[in-house]
């Protein structure tokens, strides 16, 4: 391995060794009596009754008297809103249907919110985003808790919805887990002449027609958005944790090797339950090394900036302790082999034909960035290879013409291309388009936050300009408007942070700062808020903390400070020192905005105003679960 890589590998294995253990510790209880019988003949009659008395006839013979078969959890986030989600409409029947063939039972164990930031971007509803993850979680964990399944299906693909559930299976992780993704819609309009027609409409150079008219042409179809933001992210990392089959995540819904992926997904998940012998309980096939392993998937793709989040709190329900030091590590070693769009001009469907995740998982295993030896769905003996390495095949089609004539579809394997078929969007490691990760880790006496360098210019990675300061996006989309920031500025942005109102993704702003910057100013912007994993050219600290309704220093800077952002030396500075005066001002703000925020009503935001009170800062995965401690 890299050295860089295997220092930090052993470093989270060392800070995480007491409660990674106490994590397997719990998980053993639960598995040591699942392999003695299947779970539903360790509850009650009474209890197995309530649980399988709308099952047809086959199905409860089987559930009451079989001590060999499986049965299996789906978790569904499938609704109408999503297009990614949508195709998930008819999966658990046909799900049911496949593991019936082999012998096994699915039962639907719950559906669980899945709301779209698409939707929500710069709406009041988007308060709520980042605790839709923990609103999944828990959900999930209220479908398993009937304590009658031997693995789990998990349903989901956008923002919050994959790491929510992930996070809720690893704490049934004595169980099984994979996920069937349904893949992207095809391309539309190129991003860029989207992101272009937005700006025009920041600008007043263009009318809600034309630009309605723009968007329609770019989200057109079930399926995932093509743009690599939080969505495709998750689909990478799913995939290179080995939780989706080698070259499954971004085939269309369509295509026809989709229900022959999922069948033998299927049937990998069927063969290693507690029942069989190839038994691989979810929270001991993802260790440390799994989680370095998305980490630098993450990196190498210039993935989005909210996974410097959801990661966090993902592997803490698995004992793993992670800290934006080991991304910022990771990132000075980890070569960005894709320009996909925020990065480039591609989407992700180009990305799939020019190799895919074969071929990048292919040359982070040969430049010796990932670990190979890491357990994944396809268990210790598949004919594809051992570990991670077996995730350099892809799929294909197989037309096979039967007797009688008829023709029947077949799944094949093989390996990746050799060189990449689109050099414009998937490079190899020797050849990468920049020798540093997508993140950067930034310090000082503001605090710490983190930059994405990946899709901004080089010539943009240092700013020092004088403050602008607000306390939400809409003061600063106000501020452009009447023309008071046509200058060389640094937007901060405060009172965003998970603790303040949810940490929304502040997508109205980048529309004003690409214009700011594209008539030649030097702008750059400083929050402790979240932005859209779709994010790219204007220079962004995000995530700052402490944040500011905790007193963080970016509560201390005032109009026209100068603030210094350099992304090579790793610093976030302000050079004015604040005064006794400024700290009173900034305790004005800070109650004023406190009694705001408190009292903010409407479209549910009050009922989540729990999580707001135990949530952790961002850098400790923004977790408002009450066990965390």
């Amino acid at each position: 391995m890299h050295a860089i890589v295997a220092a930090v590998t052993e470093r989270i294995i060392k800070r995480s060794q007491k409660p990674r253990q106490e994590y397997l510790n719990l998980i053993a209880e639960e598995a040591q009596r699942l392999q003695q019988q299947p779970a539903r003949h360790g509850i009650s009659c009474t209890n197995l009754a309530h649980a399988i008395a709308a099952e047809e006839h086959d199905e409860k013979v089987i559930l009451k008297q079989s001590s060999r078969a499986a049965n299996i959890g789906i978790i569904n986030a499938y609704n109408d809103v999503l297009s990614a989600h949508q195709p998930y409409k008819n999966y658990p029947d046909e799900i049911k249907k496949h593991l019936g063939k082999l012998g096994h039972v699915a039962q639907v164990a719950a559906g669980v919110p899945a709301m779209c930031d698409g939707i929500t971007q710069g709406q009041n509803g988007m308060e709520l985003s980042l605790f839709s993850r923990d609103t999944i979680a828990l959900s999930t964990a209220i479908g398993l808790s009937h304590d009658v399944f031997d693995g789990v299906v998990l349903l989901g693909i956008c923002d919050k919805i994959v790491p929510g559930l992930l996070m809720a299976a690893l704490r049934f992780g004595h169980l099984p887990a994979i996920f069937l993704p349904s893949g992207p819609m095809s391309s539309g309009i190129t991003n860029s002449a989207k992101a272009k027609t937005r700006q025009r409409f920041a600008a007043g150079e263009v009318g809600k027609e034309e630009l309605l008219e723009s968007e329609l042409k770019s989200y057109h179809s079930a399926g995932t958005c093509t743009f690599y933001g939080t969505a495709n992210s998750n689909q990478m990392l799913m995939e290179i944790m080995g939780l989706q089959l080698p070259g499954s995540s971004f085939l269309h819904p369509q295509d026809p090797l989709r229900p022959l992926l999922n069948q033998y997904a299927l049937a990998q998940l069927s063969q290693h339950t507690a029942l069989e012998s190839d038994y691989i309980p979810l929270g001991q096939m993802l260790d440390e090394k799994s989680f370095v392993n998305a980490i630098v998937g993450l990196l190498a793709t210039g993935g989005s900036t909210n996974h410097s989040i959801h990661l966090l709190a993902i592997a803490r329900m698995a004992g793993i302790i992670l800290d934006w030091q080991d991304i910022s590590d990771l990132s000075d070693v980890v070569p960005l082999l894709t320009r996909i769009y925020p990065n480039g001009e591609g989407d992700v469907n180009h990305f799939q034909q020019a190799g895919g995740m074969g071929f990048l998982i292919r040359e982070l295993l040969e430049a010796e960035l990932i670990h190979p030896d890491v357990k994944t769905l396809l268990g210790s003996d598949s004919p594809l290879g051992k570990g991670l390495r077996a995730y350099c095949q892809e799929p294909y089609l197989i037309i096979k013409t039967l007797d009688n004539g008829d023709q029947e579809k077949q799944l094949g394997w093989r390996d990746v291309n050799a060189e990449s078929l689109n050099l414009d969007v998937l490079s190899p490691a020797h050849a990468p388009f920049m020798r540093e990760g997508g993140l950067k880790l930034l310090s000082g006496n503001v605090g710490r936050g983190l930059i994405k360098i990946s899709a901004v210019p080089e010539s943009r990675w240092y700013t020092k300009a004088p403050a602008k300061v607000f306390t939400d996006q809409y003061q600063v989309v106000d501020a452009y408007e009447a023309g008071e920031l046509n200058q060389d500025c640094v937007i901060v942005v405060k009172y965003q942070g998970p603790k303040a109102n949810g940490m929304p993704e502040l997508h109205k702003l980048m529309p004003v700062l690409a214009n700011l910057q594209d008539a030649g100013f030097n702008v750059a912007l400083l929050t402790d808020g979240r932005l859209s994993g779709a994010s790219g050219k204007v220079p962004a600290v995000l995530h700052l903390c402490p944040e500011a309704l905790l007193g963080g220093a970016i509560n201390l800077i005032q109009q026209d400070d100068i603030i210094e952002i350099d992304a090579h030396k790793s610093l976030v500075k302000n050079h004015s020192e604040p005064t006794s005066s400024s700290d009173s001002t900034s305790d004005s703000v800070r109650e004023s905005e406190h009694k705001r925020i408190k009292n903010s009503m409407g479209l549910g935001r009050e009922l989540f105003s729990v999580f707001r009170a135990n949530v952790t800062s961002a850098d400790q995965g923004a977790l408002s679960l009450a066990w965390v401690e």
